[in-house]
């Protein structure tokens, strides 16, 4: 069965989200400056993690807060 594809952009970064069935396993982040990331749901509960293989060796996402309004 093949996934389909959502693709959008926010704030510079292309976020493209993967489902099958209507149920989002899997996000491809693409930073705007950086590389490419993925987040996976693999227990299927919705709590997406960064996944972990060859070419992402200690992935860390930024999660820091430069500035609010």
């Amino acid at each position: 069965m093949e996934p389909q594809v959502t693709i959008r952009q926010r704030e510079g970064d292309m976020i493209e989200e993967y489902r099958v069935n209507g149920r989002l396993y899997k996000i491809k982040v693409t930073p705007l400056r950086g590389e490419p990331y993925f987040l996976i749901d693999q227990r299927g509960d919705g709590s997406f993690v960064p996944m972990e293989g060859p070419g992402t060796p200690g992935l860390s996402i930024p999660q820091w807060v430069i500035g609010t309004f």
